[in-house]
């Protein structure tokens, strides 16, 4: 198939969406499918398309309004696309509300379906005092497409709730981890953690992903201070990025959280490594006692650093799902805490590290789990799902 995926990032801006696409392309590009991929236009803008791992990259969209909508269209013609794949995330969009109302404005032009991944169900911004509005744009953009996937069940039941008439054809097809367990060729885990002053029976625990407001990272810095006021040799590291290129409000958050720290004394014992190589997040993520990801709204599929730490193999402290999750099951692939519950979370990390052995059957179950989320069955089946989609337009 000729597949066309649109998302509002893409590397080498920071974003999970971006990341994803990235690794789909690829996933798909493997199968045997011709992948073309829409995204923004950089600053220092190269022709297009640049080519790269067998995927053709076109940054061309200057600003995600409605004006881009004719563009797009043209983009979706011009190359016979047999279907499109809109990844969705009001934030890798600039919180714009264009692409929200694409399929409804232009699908009577297009040849091509068009099939929605929806990485959450956020709305954008469109206007002061949009209030309900905002999500009816999100809606807006399910009930005109021709097939609709979703990550997980949580946005699953929201969406068919939430919807004033039926769905489209809808696949639940949930995302993969973004950073394999590929550490530089180099890499010695003792001694990646002795050049940062963690020594041998020091708790290095880690948080991966962006700083943003439903990352509870606030209830982690408070658990690592009980940690440490009770005498245990704890240590945090913040792996990867700080707020990421699209969702520029993080950064107030971020600097919150920077205050916290700070005030409570805690700076000698939190590192960071900054936004840097896949390797180098792998070899971080390889190098941590324990992950903690103290979700504010609860663990999900949804996110991509769970799934970067369950690939590692990490003993995972993370908050208990909003909705039932059977593969994510407490005290076998995970621990689960109340979501911001500081002692609850401190507790969980400190049984860990004094219970090694739990420690490394958690860690060896994550593992095994995460090879139920590989790229190569997410493409597979992502293009089964295209092929029923493109067959229905066919047949109307």
């Amino acid at each position: 198939m000729r597949i066309g995926m649109i998302t509002g990032e893409y590397p080498p801006l920071e974003g999970g969406v971006g990341d994803f696409t990235r690794e789909l392309g690829m996933a798909l590009r493997a199968d045997s499918h011709e992948v073309h991929i829409l995204t923004a236009r950089l600053n220092d803008r190269q022709p297009s398309p640049v080519e790269e791992a067998g995927l053709k990259i076109y940054q061309d969209i200057y600003d995600w309004n409605r004006s881009t909508h004719t563009d797009i269209t043209r983009w979706i013609n011009t190359l016979a696309l047999d279907v499109v794949n809109i990844q969705y995330q009001a934030a890798a969009y600039q919180m714009r509300g264009g692409i929200n109302f694409y399929p409804r404005a232009q699908k009577r032009h297009l040849t091509a379906p068009i099939v929605v991944t929806y990485h959450d169900l956020l709305p954008p911004y469109l206007f002061p005092k949009a209030g309900p509005l905002r999500q009816w744009a999100v809606r807006q953009l399910a009930q005109h497409a021709d097939g609709i996937i979703v990550t997980n069940d949580d946005d699953y039941t929201v969406l068919t709730t939430a919807m004033e008439r039926s769905l489209p054809p809808t696949r639940l097809i949930p995302i993969g981890s973004n950073i394999a367990p590929q550490p530089p060729a180099s890499y010695d885990r003792e001694g990646w953690r002795a050049a940062r002053g963690i020594y041998p029976n020091d708790i290095l625990i880690g948080f991966f992903g962006f700083l943003n407001h439903g990352k509870g990272v606030e209830t982690l810095i408070d658990a690592l201070g009980q940690l440490i006021a009770a005498g245990l040799p704890a240590h945090l590291i913040f792996i990867g990025g700080r707020t990421g290129s699209s969702d520029s409000t993080n950064a107030c958050y971020a600097d919150e959280i920077d205050a916290l720290i700070e005030k409570g004394g805690l700076s000698t014992r939190v590192q960071r490594t900054g936004y840097t190589t896949p390797a180098e997040v792998s070899a971080a993520l390889l190098a941590v006692d324990i992950c903690a990801l103290p979700y504010r709204g609860g663990a999900s599929l949804r996110h991509g650093t769970l799934h970067a730490a369950l690939a590692h193999g990490n003993a995972i402290v993370t908050t208990t799902p909003q909705t039932e999750t059977p593969q994510l099951q407490h005290g076998k692939n995970v621990m689960l805490v109340p979501p911001e519950n500081t002692t609850a979370l401190a507790n969980a990390l400190r049984r860990l590290w004094m219970e090694s052995h739990l420690r490394a059957d958690i860690g060896q179950q994550a593992a095994q789990l995460s090879r139920e989320f590989s790229w190569e069955r997410i493409a597979a089946r992502t293009a089964e799902f295209f092929r029923a989609i493109v067959k229905n337009m066919q047949n109307q």
